[in-house]
């Protein structure tokens, strides 16, 4: 039996409404370089880093600038964001109560400083996270473990002992690997059951309590709440 020592909560489709906007952004570049997005790009669009993406893309087109469309990814998706993007139904609920609690959480996600940054400032303000880290701040990001396993570090903590609030196949990944207790609400792309892993509609179904039981229960049975 363990006890919850720190909250990592992914960001875009999770806490904040973004990967509708990221879904817009790759479609605007993708169409420049002739290439009609649809649901089979999927997979390698939605909870993905940009380089993955701008892979993907230049993999599909022959495009031969992959910094270039990652540049571009990137300022289409900020354009969006620095619109607003509006916090996930239940989100703000349970950041409230886990700071009043003081339960420490953090923010890992896989989008690049600058949009994690104007998130930040704008859905997420005044919001007492521990520290947030992107795509920017591990040598590997999600699917791989390092930004949970670099998260984990910073609390002085193993991963174990962590819940991890995910919606992406790759976040749910990430976290898996780094051993941490996954709290899964999809979004865009269905995320497949595993042990380990508890799933829920919507972060309005989710209290401190629920966190705290499955990290003691150990998460063994993957399930709905």
């Amino acid at each position: 039996m363990s006890a919850l020592a720190a909250v990592l909560f992914d960001m875009d489709g999770t806490l904040v409404d973004t990967e509708t906007l990221w879904w817009a952004a790759t479609e605007e570049v993708a169409a420049r370089i002739g290439h009609r997005l649809t649901a089979a790009d999927a997979p390698e669009v939605v909870g993905r880093a940009v380089e993955d993406t701008a892979a993907h893309l230049v993999r599909l087109t022959g495009t031969a600038d992959a910094v270039g469309v990652a540049t571009a990814l990137t300022t289409a998706f900020q354009e969006r964001v620095d619109r607003g993007a509006p916090l996930r139904p239940g989100a703000g609920r349970l950041l409230a109560e886990l700071a009043a609690e003081g339960v420490p959480f953090a923010l890992v996600s896989a989008s690049p400083r600058s949009v994690v940054d104007s998130v930040i400032g704008g859905a997420l303000a005044d919001v007492p996270f521990a520290f947030t880290l992107s795509a920017d701040d591990t040598v590997r990001t999600k699917p791989h473990p390092d930004p949970y396993r670099a998260a984990a570090r910073r609390f002085g903590v193993p991963g174990a002992a962590c819940v991890a609030v995910e919606d992406s196949p790759d976040g749910a990944a990430s976290a898996d690997a780094a051993g941490c207790t996954v709290l899964v609400v999809p979004s865009l792309l269905p995320v497949p059951a595993r042990p380990g892993r508890i799933f829920a509609d919507s972060l309005e179904e989710v209290s401190l309590a629920d966190l705290r039981r499955w990290i003691a229960d150990g998460a063994t049975a993957s399930g709905p709440v």
